[in-house]
């Protein structure tokens, strides 16, 4: 007997894209996740329902270390959504899926058809086209987020405590900085962070991070521009 279907209807398949935040652990795996729980008790909730990739590339771990990796993790209520750059022996069942093809928004790509010069140079990259931006015209209130990986975050107002900005580019605050804001998320070492008051939970730049009560004190309460400067974050009153 054939079964005819009257009420066909279709599935839809949309595609959809987070901002993840990437962890990359280095060795050894105990003092970096006493540094991970550092960070988190400094900054409540840094992890709680946010997305975020294990990334291993060139970490020399094996299976079951990488097993335990993710059972500590968990624990901490670090949830990985994937984890790249693993080697295929490493991976197994019950493990988050193998990711690959994640990138900055600085990379640029040649194509293996592109035209090369007779010394074997690939032609000159294309300038990029400017970072976008967007305006915040109203306080950003705690439990709130702020993401706009394609460019600068400004936000006319305050950012309160339990709040954050995530900016591809820079973030600029006209109000006071209680929250966190974070520039540079997807590679951009050149970001800045620029607030009328710092009193941040947590400053980073292109992944690293740094307290507002490891900065000079004297900056506290005061009008701060941030950027990185050999994979540290630097501090300046505004004048």
């Amino acid at each position: 007997m054939t079964k005819v279907l009257t009420d066909a209807r279709s599935i839809r398949i949309k595609g959809r894209s987070f901002l993840a935040v990437m962890l990359s652990p280095d060795l050894p795996i105990d003092d970096w996740l006493i540094r991970l729980d550092d960070l988190a008790a400094r900054s409540a909730g840094f992890f709680l329902g946010r997305p975020v990739v294990l990334d291993v590339t060139d970490l020399q771990i094996d299976r079951p270390q990488l097993k335990d990796l993710i059972a500590e993790l968990a624990k901490r209520n670090v949830s990985i959504m994937g984890i790249e750059g693993a080697r295929p022996s490493i991976l197994g069942a019950g493990m988050p899926p193998a990711l690959k093809g994640g990138r900055s928004a600085s990379d640029i790509e040649v194509q293996a058809n592109d035209p090369v010069d007779p010394v074997g140079k690939p032609p000159a990259a294309e300038p990029r086209p400017a970072m976008q931006s967007i305006v915040i015209r109203e306080p950003v209130r705690s439990g709130q987020s702020v993401i706009f990986p394609e460019g600068d975050v400004t936000v006319i107002g305050s950012v309160a405590s339990g709040a954050e900005v995530i900016a591809g580019g820079s973030v600029h605050i006209y109000g006071a900085l209680r929250g966190r804001a974070m520039a540079g998320s997807i590679g951009n070492a050149s970001a800045r962070i620029f607030c009328r008051k710092l009193e941040a939970e947590l400053v980073a730049i292109d992944g690293i991070y740094k307290m507002a009560e490891d900065m000079a004190p004297n900056l506290r309460g005061q009008a701060v521009q941030l950027w990185l400067e050999d994979d540290a974050i630097m501090a300046e009153k505004l004048i």
